[in-house]
């Protein structure tokens, strides 16, 4: 199994060196882009129109039926999927290899992924369908379809499906798993294995119970860890407030000189910088790869606008405010003030100061809330985002299962995906976080070709 691993692990990098480097910015970049300009910068006019929309008449209370969800539960969703270890483990990841300057990368994808998502939501909302049983069903693999007629369509329709079973629903979860059993093995003690036993366990009790168990967990699980994760980050913040002004001065530099402190050439530095914030940005936001899109659909609106303009809050959450929050801490702990990995080269020599991607924000916590209260708030933060997360891509996953086998596809998919929840806890992290990268990029390929063929059908309400 060694030598497999030793072998599939620089395969893999190797892949997704060249998709991140070549293919996933420009293509990313360029679709959020298209979308600003064909929007008129939506995440700009409208984003107050989605915060009202979300925070205007919240309510848990609100029933839905037609085999759907409320805006607020399709929100809450999408959001559960976004915001998970990529804006955690993700963005230590993101600042270790391409250094503060990564975070300014991850921004830009962000805004621009604001346009790309409300596009995704509006597409999936105008061609979602109704199965015999009046069940909603909706997706990215319906407005490819839309999109293109005939062999293409079929092919590229059923790429995606493929891509998104393998990429969230096994890998995917693999990588929330992992991390919550690192998390936990660090800060508890806890046997990896035995977080998966509880984590199966509870995540069938989910699967079983269907799309209203899974909104109804959701709705109230994710503003509860959103609320506390932030004021846990907000305290740190303010412990160490003068080293914020420092903290945006490196981000903003490191953007553009990332080799100060990744240390090598300027070109090199800046590929890491760009590569890192790009993929990681992907991993945290989720714009333009086909996953969100399945919940927005589902979404009982008045119009396909309404459901794209909170969407786009979906992505300010995640980036703008969490991933925000954790890069502060971590550059206001580590980098900042002489921080251990403020030399240059430092974040790539993190192991020797015995910090990685995995530990890294429970190590910036505990310089403020000592080391048992910082390793605790992490992994207790990391189950519940890791979990939420692992609860939406199940059903995202459940439903192209159902486009590419049926009805009767949708529980071997769920046992299956079981196993692989349980097997994350076990596995080497660098290869499940490679394999769940590699099949995310190969998401967005068919993804954005259909969202660009699918344009036509992009009409706002305004």
């Amino acid at each position: 199994m060694e030598r497999f691993t030793g072998w599939l692990l620089p395969a893999v990098e190797q892949i997704n060196s060249y998709l991140s480097d070549y293919v996933l910015f420009f293509l990313l970049a360029g679709v959020g882009i298209y979308f600003t300009l064909r929007t008129r910068f939506v995440q700009v006019r409208c984003l107050g129109e989605g915060m009202k929309l979300v925070f205007g008449g919240l309510s848990f209370r609100k029933k839905t039926g037609g085999g759907g969800m409320s805006s607020f539960q399709a929100l809450t969703a999408a959001v559960a999927a976004q915001v998970g270890t990529g804006n955690v483990v993700g963005a230590a990841g993101a600042l270790l290899l391409g250094g503060p300057g990564a975070i300014f990368w991850m921004w830009v994808i962000a805004f621009f992924g604001m346009a790309t998502i409300y596009a995704e939501a509006v597409m999936a909302q105008k061609t979602r369908i109704r199965d015999k049983d009046g069940q909603i069903l909706g997706g990215p693999v319906y407005y490819i379809r839309a999109a293109f007629d005939g062999g293409f369509g079929r092919f590229l329709s059923g790429f995606f499906a493929l891509a998104i079973l393998l990429a969230l629903g096994f890998f995917g979860s693999m990588v929330q798993s992992n991390s919550i059993g690192e998390a936990f093995a660090n800060a508890f003690g806890i046997p990896s294995w035995l977080v998966g036993v509880a984590l199966v366990v509870l995540a069938g009790f989910v699967f079983l119970g269907g799309t209203q168990r899974l909104a109804s967990v959701t709705e109230k699980l994710v503003p509860a860890m959103a609320v506390l994760y932030l004021l846990g980050g907000f305290a740190v913040l303010a412990a160490r407030w003068r080293f914020l002004p420092e903290a945006f001065g490196m981000i903003f530099r490191y953007a553009f000189q990332p080799n100060a402190i990744l240390g090598g050439s300027a070109g090199a530095a800046i590929k890491a910088a760009v590569s890192q914030g790009v993929k990681r940005g992907l991993f945290a936001n989720e714009a333009g790869m086909g996953s969100t899109p399945h919940a927005h659909a589902l979404a009982q609106v008045k119009h396909p606008h309404q459901q794209g303009c909170v969407a786009m809050v979906g992505v300010f959450i995640g980036t703008f405010c969490i991933v925000t929050v954790t890069a502060l801490v971590m550059i206001v702990t580590l980098y900042a003030g002489q921080g251990v990995l403020s030399t240059p080269g430092a974040g790539l020599r993190a192991e020797v100061y015995g910090l990685s991607s995995s530990n890294l924000a429970q190590a910036a916590f505990s310089t403020v809330f000592g080391q048992g209260l910082g390793t605790a708030f992490i992994a207790i933060a990391l189950f519940f985002f890791a979990f939420s997360t692992i609860l939406s891509w199940n059903l995202f996953g459940k439903l192209n299962a159902r486009y590419l086998f049926g009805q009767k596809g949708e529980l071997p998919y769920t046992l299956v995906s079981l196993v692989f929840l349980f097997a994350g806890t076990v596995t080497e992290p660098s290869l499940v976080w490679g394999l769940a990268d590699l099949f995310n990029q190969l998401m967005v390929l068919p993804n954005v070709i259909g969202l660009l063929g699918c344009s036509r059908l992009l009409q706002e309400k305004k």
